[in-house]
């Protein structure tokens, strides 16, 4: 037994668990390429990251010479897919202190789960080439329940809550979707800023935010 307060731990992915923003940059710049448009840095990219690969390509074409039409941008979107799909894992790694907390949370006898906006097969595929995913009892992507129900939508962090079997709750993530989601699910979030974070880090809503693994479990403790 233990006194610890949440038996069910979520995490988003990209900018939480794992920096990922060089292989998502580079999947980027290779559409830029394509599309003969100039590349641009990996840490200009990393800020245009969220909620989705259409939308990160969007504001990637805006930046480098005006937007595309919808039906212009759907190869590029292919592209996109087809480059990064086979190309998840060659920089991404976790962020410091990521592998000891999940290893700590673990030991405290919660149960774990992802819950992020990824294609489901994507986040799967990566976590197993980091040794990763057998840490977590699902993963959930953006994918996975239909079109118009992932993340800010609540429906994952209820699905992930009812896979896990229910308990006491929280999640971890990095930017204001993630904040949105687990607010309409009725559960805390903390965020790291150290993410992909669209506002600053005390800005997003968050009942608290982390600047190290380290502190996550004393934070969750507390909340």
């Amino acid at each position: 037994m233990t006194d610890f307060p949440f038996a069910v731990i979520g995490f988003d992915l990209d900018g939480t668990l794992v920096d990922s923003s060089a292989d998502i940059a580079a999947a980027a710049n290779h559409v830029l390429t394509l599309a003969g448009r100039p590349n641009l840095p990996v840490p200009e990219l990393a800020g245009m990251i969220g909620n989705g690969s259409r939308l990160l390509l969007e504001r990637a074409f805006r930046r480098t010479g005006g937007e595309v039409s919808r039906d212009e941008m759907r190869p590029y979107v292919d592209a996109f897919m087809d480059f990064y799909g086979a190309n998840l894992c060659i920089h991404t790694k976790p962020y410091p202190g990521c592998v000891d907390a999940l290893d700590e949370l673990a030991e405290l006898g919660c149960t774990l789960a992802v819950v992020t906006n990824k294609f489901e097969a994507f986040a799967s595929s990566l976590l197993d080439q980091l040794g990763l995913l057998g840490r977590f009892a699902t993963v959930i992507g953006g994918d996975t329940l239909g079109p118009g129900r992932s993340k800010p939508e609540p429906d994952p962090i209820h699905e992930m809550m009812t896979r896990c079997g229910g308990g006491t709750t929280a999640f971890v993530g990095d930017t204001t979707t993630d904040v949105r989601a687990t607010t309409a699910a009725g559960i805390p979030c903390v965020a790291v800023s150290f993410g992909f974070n669209d506002l600053p880090p005390h800005e997003l809503g968050a009942k608290a935010v982390i600047e190290h693994f380290n502190a996550l479990i004393p934070t969750l403790r507390t909340i």
